[in-house]
């Protein structure tokens, strides 16, 4: 999930500005080429309510807009709605104001009521969008999800056609970040013409963004972002055509961007470190955490000696340094750095808190022992799961060595598959180790946090905890500096017991094209292609 209140902890993560400076006529030259990215792996969806991957939310972000969008310098501003509002009833009502002139790819007009539609669809148990959670602090949330009340009664309203109102049972701090990452609108009479097919397709889908998506047939890995003429701000959109190509291998993607064939392309590894001095070689720290997941569900993995062994055995200094090598920074606890600050000093949480993840192969041998005692095994054979990128890979093969070599008796075997196999895979629970990530929509612990919470449609290994469930319980209920202190405190907890096993923030490297400029990366977001211009 992608991903904006900038804080003084964040100075070292600042937007990572682009943008040449050329002249009116320089950004003409090249009016019609087209620009060509490449994307890491397959989308899974073109739905907003439905995308949990990074790769569909790439998709998403490029061709829908929200009430609010992100400028140039990734800030938050007024996109489909006139402006951003100030709530009211004690930060529990919202009531927008949509521009008279903002429209679908078809030419159609966007109303409140495509966001109601959105909205109820999303929250509508029958869809099963598996992070329908982003709505729970709607009015009648949890009562629609549960089948108790109909959708219908979940507190978002038209009360016409450009007047669109939220209800909140509370008020959240992080709320204008969920309006411009995570309530997009939906074209009504799409979706009542696809239904549940509504996104599988590039023809099922309708965006209402700079760029509609064209070419996508839900499985092949090349397609296209093309201008949207209707979109309200299309005049300043300056590049007409985006041709996107899914490529997994690092060297196939540097050899793309070599021979002009592509002008944007993510590296990792060991190409960062042989070719750091590339002017066309650009990195910035991700709001993202990748973890090794351990499966509750199953009874080889249900096991906390066997997480605690794992995680202890893990030197994730050395995963980040000498594995990766693109500026990747092991994770100290549930919290990545730049994520949460506190209110009262600014100091960075992930520092706060210090390092929870001590590398002890002392203590891992002990806790293995243990495990081996409990299961009464001498031998034990379990499987990682990764994706089958190049990073995943090396990821994945690091930790079944450092694993093997220490854990006496076990033998890990790895499984690579396309990501979007993969994530059905997680929310199916069918793994036993699981090498995955998160990326936030805001910056905010919580996020983080919840995904260990019970009752969590992404918390995939099924973990649950009373004690710790009840931390965060407390922690939603407070505000300012004492609800600081209760996600610090549900952080140290969950990491006392590894409820779940960070390994690292990711470190994005992008080579970048000299002719091209406008292109901004943050914390937490992409660039957006309709700020991009040929110099």
């Amino acid at each position: 999930m992608k991903h904006f209140v900038w804080t003084a902890p964040l100075a070292l993560l600042t937007v990572l500005s682009l943008a040449g400076c050329g002249s009116a006529a320089g950004h003409t030259t090249n009016k019609n080429r087209t620009l060509n990215v490449t994307l890491a792996s397959e989308p899974a969806t073109a739905d907003p309510n439905k995308d949990t991957d990074t790769n569909s939310a790439s998709v998403i972000y490029q061709t829908m807009e929200g009430l609010y969008t992100y400028n140039k310098a990734n800030k938050i501003v007024a996109g489909v709605a006139t402006k951003v509002v100030t709530p009211t009833n004690h930060g529990k009502t919202y009531t927008f104001t949509l521009k008279q002139n903002a429209k679908w790819a078809n030419g159609q007009r966007v109303t409140a009521q495509d966001f109601v539609t959105s909205l109820q669809r999303m929250a509508d148990p029958k869809t099963k969008a598996q992070y329908a959670s982003v709505l729970s602090a709607f009015k009648n949330y949890a009562a629609v999800q549960k089948g108790t009340l109909p959708a219908s009664k979940l507190g978002v309203k038209a009360l016409s056609t450009t007047k669109l109102q939220f209800q909140l049972s509370k008020a959240v701090p992080y709320f204008n970040d969920l309006v411009a990452s995570k309530y997009y609108p939906l074209n009504t009479a799409a979706v009542k013409k696809y239904g549940q097919k509504y996104g599988t397709s590039a023809a099922k889908s309708v965006g209402n963004g700079p760029y509609k998506l064209v070419g996508w047939t839900g499985s092949n890995a090349t397609w296209h972002y093309v201008k949207n003429p209707h979109y309200w701000n299309a005049k300043e959109v300056q590049i007409k055509r985006v041709k996107v190509a899914v490529t997994k291998d690092v060297n196939t993607a540097a050899n793309l961007f070599k021979s002009d064939k592509v002008q944007e392309t993510t590296v990792t590894g060991e190409y960062v470190r042989a070719n750091s001095k590339d002017a066309s070689l650009h990195t910035h720290l991700t709001g993202r955490l990748n973890y090794l997941y351990v499966n509750s569900r199953k009874t080889a993995t249900n096991s906390e000696n066997l997480r605690q062994a794992i995680s202890a055995v893990i030197d994730r200094q050395q995963l980040t340094n000498k594995v990766l090598q693109d500026g990747s920074k092991p994770a100290l606890s549930a919290v990545p750095q730049g994520d949460q600050a506190n209110p009262k000093t600014g100091q960075d949480m992930a520092k706060e808190v210090g390092n929870l993840l001590p590398h002890d192969v002392a203590q891992a041998k002990t806790y293995w022992a243990k495990y081996l005692k409990e299961t009464g095994k001498t031998k034990v054979t379990l499987n990682l799961l990764t994706d089958d990128t190049d990073d995943d890979k090396k990821v994945g093969t690091y930790l079944q060595s450092e694993m093997e070599k220490n854990l006496k008796g076990l033998t890990v075997t790895t499984t690579a598959i396309p990501h979007a196999q993969h994530v059905a895979r997680d929310f199916a629970g069918t793994f036993e180790l699981n090498l995955t990530g998160w990326s936030t929509n805001w910056l905010d612990a919580s996020d983080y946090l919840n995904l260990a919470a019970k009752g969590n449609t992404v918390n995939f290994t099924n973990w649950n905890d009373s004690t710790y469930n009840q931390l965060l319980a407390t922690a939603d209920g407070q505000t300012g500096l004492a609800r600081y202190k209760s996600l610090m405190k549900a952080d140290k907890y969950l990491m006392s017991v590894k409820g779940y096993l960070p390994l690292y923030q990711p470190s994005e490297a992008k080579l970048i094209s000299s002719k091209v400029g406008g292109l901004h990366y943050s914390l937490l977001n992409e660039a957006q292609y309709q700020y991009a211009y040929w110099k």
